[in-house]
């Protein structure tokens, strides 16, 4: 991470951005976050990542009436030169401090705000993944939300590592193939691209949506046997990129459609 971070509109040390103890974002993990590839200096599809912050805010009753975009993107541009920024990450994160009804507090700050940077992930791959243990609950009020309560995300993630694997490959409770635990996943077959639709529970990410946009795309509900029959698999996230699967199991993938998308992405990246 980088030494500055903006915290409520005002750049200090990372050491020094502090989150009250008694509020529902340290009680309960309740908040918002995204994050949000820089280029050049400047924020990759910020307005998809805007749109999906608003959308996650109302349906977990966070309050960002006075938290306007300007004043977020003006922050970020802030903090992108303070930290001396090209080519990096930022995570921003909203933080509800309101009072609750079952530990009830004094603070009369509804919403906090941080800005944190960081390089990019050295991403090594080609992917080596796991099956995940820990199950995707598609019911959840929480799902295709992008909360601060992601330490089941964590926990697949340290799972699939402490096995030797690179990522995990998360199911729902039905059987079906949702996401990785940090990326969203796709995969080919006969030419053709498949990916997880939202109604596995999948988390509706920005890169997902760039390829969606871009190149024909089947939504599905598959299960892992479809996916381990695949052609070639890759995960995307703003973190990795475009990343290619070398195996799922036993199963060694390659192709060449990933290779057309990620051309694509990159594309997209460099025309800011």
């Amino acid at each position: 991470m980088h030494k500055f971070v903006s915290f409520n509109q005002q750049i200090v040390s990372a050491d020094n951005a502090f989150l009250p103890a008694v509020s529902s974002a340290a009680f309960y993990g309740k908040g918002i976050f995204t994050t949000v590839a820089i280029y050049k200096s400047k924020p990759f599809q910020w307005q998809k990542h805007w749109q999906r912050l608003i959308k996650n805010a109302k349906k977990i009753g966070i309050d960002l009436s006075g938290l306007p975009e300007e004043l977020i993107k003006k922050s970020l541009s802030e903090i992108i030169e303070k930290n001396k920024i090209t080519n990096a990450r930022a995570r921003l994160t909203f933080f509800d401090e309101s009072a609750n009804k079952i530990w009830r507090t004094e603070s009369k700050r509804e919403t906090s705000f941080l800005i944190i940077t960081a390089d990019f992930h050295k991403v090594s791959e080609p992917f080596r993944l796991a099956v995940s243990p820990i199950l995707v609950n598609s019911t959840s009020p929480l799902t295709n939300i992008k909360s601060s309560n992601y330490l089941e995300n964590i926990l697949a993630l340290e799972d699939a590592k402490a096995k030797g694997f690179d990522e995990a490959v998360r199911m729902n409770e039905r059987g079906e193939i949702v996401s990785a635990s940090m990326a969203n996943v796709f995969w080919t077959k006969n030419n053709k691209v498949f990916t997880p639709s939202l109604e596995t529970g999948c988390l509706a990410g920005t890169t997902r949506n760039l390829v969606l946009e871009n190149f024909t795309v089947k939504e599905a509900k598959a299960n892992l046997q479809e996916l381990e029959n695949a052609d070639e698999i890759f995960l995307t996230s703003v973190g990795v990129g475009i990343a290619k699967v070398k195996s799922l199991g036993g199963k060694i993938f390659s192709g060449e459609i990933v290779n057309q998308i990620r051309t694509e992405f990159l594309r997209q990246c460099n025309s800011l």
